[in-house]
């Protein structure tokens, strides 16, 4: 502490103890008030139900925004040169006599830009930052640093420290307190287009790249809460270590997805070959699904009889082929197309229909009898089977399942679409990730089945109705049950909702969250998407975010010494020129938070032989703990393995036993992408290096997980690259190497 004697301290203490449990109280006389008027616009029967449900929703969504703020609602004091006191927080309050008064200033606020950004040298008109330290509602502690002498430290890193060593819990911690100037400059970046920021393990792109989303969340709410964010991750083990982060910081409106949820109602986590992936991953797949399409818009090898009641027609290769160029021609989807080429073979058969029935009697100068004739053919072939099946067989109603599982599993139409032999599989086989980027893409070329989307609604319409029914015969119910209880003193469903408004609302409108909509509709579009471990999404990938996108507004968080995917990225540039040329800006991170020096200096070592024009970022911190290494035999790895479990699960925090997937107990490292933990046994990392450059890439995200303690067991030779660890004897204990 500085400026503040021993004295003085206490009081000042005592003094920010009385601030802060104000603004606590502020908070909670804010919540009451809220939450009574949301029981109010509960029980309110004015106005239409949608109106109601508009105001329902927006209540209770700052009341949740009230209680989000409760844990660590202020954390640092700011003082001017002037003399003037700003308090910094997770939420903004205001005095309550005056609404342009702030008691607590939002940590997205422009005026609280400089608690992040000061420093010694450039106070930006400050002169002191103070942090608390609290323990649940209090402040038991504070530090203050003192900005405008440049010869003192650049930033003060207690606050900074202490989190950093703190013990992991379960889930990614927001980092509101303690931002960094360089993150804070990344998170307030004012770019429109594609932002990618890349830096090595632990430099907390991904924490700043979710509280870059609230920071857009608060400075264009309006512009962006009603589409909402999405979110892409790598794996859903990360998506629920993240998924708390924005919920903290008061933003809800967001879809967490891995690249295999990003068609509606599929949800995979298989994954193809190396081979297989790049393949599909590629922009070449398009001309193989655009051949695969084409392949399917026949031309009968002989004529296909359709026997009406007075005459046989035939559809000839002559007419399917003109039907197939007029339909093709008309730039309609698949599907879409299939009413051109009907049409143009309805007409030809009844052209000629009409010239044998009528051969003898009928000229078309006898206009009405000539059309009705037409009409009766046309009613007679819309019911004949003969003639749907020929359809079928010429251009048959497509969806991208059948399209695509009929196309890998023959290869005479792998052939016929171009396609190369390697994507031929067993019928049956779950898709994977790499499937889905194809099975949006076909969607649109192949249009919707609008029959199917005639009926979908229909049973929608009558699950809505029978559903407005039911909670309308529920309030009925409670309202016979209460009419049998006169008791004032209770409040009863029917006081809150009345029977007719829950059913409007069932009929009227869409009640789900904006999130939930989002999730469901494979049309939806967002205001703005974040991408993490971007470096493995394919180019298809892209195609499929770029559609969800319309306003290309992207966070792009990766590391390209990180790839492992054979179809990832191997520069940004080619990825982003074709969709925002000249509109994507590239920022580094390159200060390490998680990983302390002992443990990158192995990792480090890794990357400089697999990746050695790539710089390893430097360590915040070191632990003072060695990472080490023991080598086992097969006999003795399951106990040495189970003496790390057992001895981690005496200390506090988080442990994970990282390996090939044969290994008992053992994740493998792409499952752990984007995760951290106290402890971390790597398990063979030989036979993690033998998969080549993939190997090399995961053996170095395995290597970084660990904020604490690291250690490796070797069956085989130790690798080069891992010589710096300690090698150590039987037992294992992780942070007491002998």
């Amino acid at each position: 502490m500085t400026e503040v004697t021993v004295q003085g301290y206490e009081a000042e203490l005592e003094s920010e103890r009385d601030y802060v449990a104000g603004l606590y109280a502020r908070l909670d006389a804010e919540r009451t008030r809220m939450k009574g008027k949301y029981s109010a616009a509960l029980r309110d029967k004015g106005g239409s139900a949608m109106e109601r449900d508009f105001e329902v929703r927006a209540l209770a969504k700052e009341v949740k925004r009230l209680d989000v703020a409760d844990e660590g609602l202020c954390f640092g004091r700011l003082d001017s040169l002037s003399g003037e006191h700003s308090y910094i927080g997770r939420i903004g309050l205001f005095d309550e006599a005056n609404e342009f008064e702030p008691l607590l200033l939002d940590w997205r606020a422009p005026a609280s830009r400089a608690f992040y950004v000061a420093t010694a040298a450039n106070p930006e008109n400050m002169r002191r930052r103070r942090q608390f330290h609290t323990r649940g509602r209090r402040v038991v502690d504070f530090t203050d640093e003192v900005l405008g002498r440049p010869g003192d430290a650049e930033r003060g890193d207690a606050a900074l420290l202490a989190a950093v060593n703190a013990p992991r819990g379960e889930g990614m911690r927001d980092i509101v307190a303690t931002i960094q100037a360089e993150q804070d400059e990344i998170i307030r970046l004012e770019h429109s287009g594609v932002l990618v920021i890349e830096g090595g393990p632990g430099t907390g792109k991904t924490v700043v790249a979710l509280h870059r989303v609230a920071y857009l969340l608060y400075t264009q709410r309006e512009r962006m809460e009603r589409h909402g964010v999405l979110v892409v991750g790598p794996n859903p083990a990360f998506l629920n270590h993240i998924s708390h982060v924005l919920p903290s910081l008061g933003e809800s409106n967001v879809v967490f997805v891995t690249t295999g949820d990003l068609v509606p109602g599929l949800r995979t986590t298989a994954e193809d070959t190396p081979e297989a992936a790049r393949l599909k991953g590629s922009l070449k797949i398009l001309d193989v699904l655009a051949g695969a399409i084409a392949d399917r818009q026949r031309l009968p090898e002989e004529p296909l009889s359709i026997k009406l009641t007075d005459v046989t027609v035939r559809i000839d290769a002559a007419t399917a082929e003109w039907a197939r160029e007029e339909a093709r021609a008309s730039g309609q989807s698949h599907n879409a197309a299939r009413t051109v080429f009907t049409e143009i073979i309805t007409y030809v058969l009844t052209e000629r229909a009409i010239a044998r029935i009528g051969d003898g009697w009928l000229t078309r100068a006898d206009k009405e009898a000539w059309e009705q004739l037409r009409a009766d053919l046309l009613e007679e072939l819309a019911g004949n089977d003969e003639f749907t099946a020929a359809l079928d067989a010429l251009w048959p109603i497509l969806t991208p399942e059948t399209l695509l599982a009929e196309l890998y599993t023959s290869p005479e139409r792998l052939r016929a679409a171009g396609a190369d032999p390697a994507l031929l599989r067993a019928e049956g086989d779950a898709w994977t990730v790499s499937d889905v980027p194809l099975l949006d893409e076909l969607v649109d070329l192949l249009g919707r089945d609008k029959a199917a989307d005639r009926a979908a609604e229909q049973a929608a319409e009558r699950e809505r109705k029978e559903e407005a029914e039911y909670a309308a015969g529920v309030m009925d119910l409670l309202v016979d049950r209460a009419d049998m209880m006169d008791d004032e003193d209770h409040l009863f469903a029917q006081d809150m909702l009345y029977a007719e408004d829950l059913a409007d609302r069932f009929v009227e409108r869409d009640t789900r969250e904006v999130a939930e909509r989002a999730a469901a509709d494979r049309d939806w579009t967002y205001r703005h998407v974040v991408v993490d471990e971007a470096q493995e999404l394919s180019e298809m990938d892209w195609r499929v975010l770029m559609r969800r996108c319309p306003s290309r507004s992207f966070t792009v968080v990766g590391d390209l010494a990180q790839r492992r995917s054979a179809a990832g990225a191997t520069s940004w540039d080619t990825m982003f020129e074709p969709y925002v040329p000249g509109r994507w800006v590239y920022r580094s991170l390159t200060v390490n938070y998680r990983t302390p020096a002992e443990i990158m200096a192995v990792a480090a070592a890794v990357l400089a032989e697999f990746a050695p024009e790539v710089q390893a970022p430097e360590s915040v911190r070191a632990c003072g703990v060695q990472p080490w290494s023991r080598k086992v035999d097969a006999g003795e790895l399951s106990t040495a393995i189970e003496e790390f479990v057992r001895d981690e699960a005496e200390r506090e925090g988080t442990s994970i036993v990282i390996g090939p997937p044969d290994v008992p107990g053992a994740v493998a490292a792409s499952e752990t992408k984007g995760l951290e933990f106290d402890a971390v046994l790597v398990v063979d990392p030989e036979r993690i290096l033998a998969e080549g450059p993939r190997g090399a890439a995961e053996l170095y995200v395995a290597l970084t997980r660990a904020t604490q303690r690291l250690g490796v067991l070797h069956q085989g030779p130790l690798p080069q690259a891992l010589t710096g660890l300690v090698e150590i004897g039987a037992p294992a204990h992780v942070g007491n190497p002998q």
